[in-house]
């Protein structure tokens, strides 16, 4: 095990974690909570240790794969692949929260899920485990994509 990689990986994902929540925080007590939500949205105090785990979870996806060797052109398309999620991930961040335009985010959400989606498959030719360890993170983009659609129906 190369834990400096390890540690890399860990680091970059709860990184964009972490910058994208600076969008979020101040967003969540004043704008986000006077909108209607679907009834299905969780409790906000869940979000952060969901997406703590996410991320921790892609960290250990993008490590197994940058074992399998940086210099294989395969890696690092998969890896390319990858950081176009992670950086769109972030964006959505910044468009839900920032810009505070649930009709622009749920676009970007839908290139997310896709971009995602692109990952596992990408991951999957090169280690299985890889690509298992993205789809508690896909599933949990497809449930956002549900409150985000719903936030924009239901905030006209």
């Amino acid at each position: 095990m190369d834990t400096k990689k390890l540690a890399i990986s860990l680091g970059v994902c709860l990184l964009a974690g972490i910058v994208g929540s600076v969008f979020t925080v101040n967003s969540i007590p004043t704008w986000y909570a006077g909108l209607i939500k679907p009834s299905l949205a969780p409790p906000n105090w869940l979000f952060g240790p969901v997406w703590t785990l996410l991320y921790i979870l892609m960290g250990l996806s993008a490590y197994l794969i940058w074992e399998k060797g940086w210099s294989k052109n395969e890696v690092r398309r998969a890896l390319d692949v990858f950081g176009a999620q992670l950086i769109l991930n972030f964006f959505w961040s910044v468009i839900f929260f920032g810009f505070r335009s649930p009709q622009y985010a749920f676009i970007e959400i839908a290139v997310l899920w896709l971009a995602i989606a692109y990952s596992i498959e990408r991951f999957y030719r090169i280690k299985k485990s890889a690509a298992y360890l993205l789809i508690p993170y896909l599933m949990w983009v497809t449930f956002a994509a549900y409150l985000n659609y719903s936030i924009w129906i239901l905030n006209p």
